[in-house]
């Protein structure tokens, strides 16, 4: 009887065992790194500024092709080689008229009196959609006013995407007229004679053609720089 009564417990403590590992929450594999994960790729949208931020292959608009083709070739290339600086002198050049865009934006909005909400305002994630905008054609009718307009953007290009989704926001709070007349105010147009020549008054075309001639020359860089050493 004692020895019916020890196998009918083991059962049970192997039974009460097993559902207790079913009850177990998923845990994933390392949440630390995948958290380090997110933080980095926040990090490099606020860096990079992508027109299309909703493009996670950064290819669609010829000018984050370029910006995303330069990232990739620079991380072909040996650190310090004369390929390498030059590849970073025309990524930061390009990510300095983004800059640049986006403060004129940020200055309008403290002028509004939106000091403590401008950088909120002004962010766009990779996870934005057009489809969730509220009003759509207004943002992008607003948008095409202050691109031809006004002087926010540099490139005679179409304006980045990413500012439809922060002109819905402003038409949501309903001060989307007002920061169009500050940005006809503090921004007008410029004469062409009156260009400046920032980052992104940079030839895309050429820029291309420059990331593919350093591709082909970053072994050979590579090969003088160890003949130096």
């Amino acid at each position: 009887m004692g020895s019916v009564f020890r196998r009918f417990c083991c059962c049970c403590c192997v039974a009460d065992d097993g559902d207790d590992d079913e009850k177990q929450p998923l845990v994933p594999p390392d949440p630390l790194e995948y958290f380090n994960q997110e933080v980095q790729k926040r990090r490099d949208e606020e860096t990079n500024l992508w027109s299309e931020p909703g493009d996670r292959s950064h290819s669609e608009r010829p000018d984050d092709r370029v910006l995303y083709s330069l990232l990739q070739a620079r991380n072909k290339t040996r650190m310090g080689s004369t390929g390498y600086r030059r590849l970073s002198v025309d990524i930061e050049a390009m990510r300095d008229t983004r800059r640049e865009v986006r403060d004129k934006w940020k200055i309008i909005l403290e002028n509004l009196g939106f000091i403590a909400e401008a950088d909120s305002l002004l962010g766009v994630s990779a996870g934005a959609s057009l489809d969730g905008m509220r009003n759509a054609p207004a943002a992008r009718e607003l948008l095409h006013t202050l691109h031809t307009e006004t002087s926010l953007f540099y490139s005679r290009e179409p304006p980045p995407e990413r500012y439809l989704l922060i002109l819905d926001r402003l038409l949501y709070l309903d001060v989307a007229e007002d920061f169009l007349a500050k940005a006809k105010r503090f921004y007008p147009p410029k004469e062409d004679s009156d260009e400046e020549a920032p980052g992104l008054a940079i030839n895309l075309p050429l820029l291309l053609a420059r990331v593919e001639a350093l591709n082909g020359r970053a072994t050979e860089d590579d090969e003088e720089s160890e003949r130096d050493d």
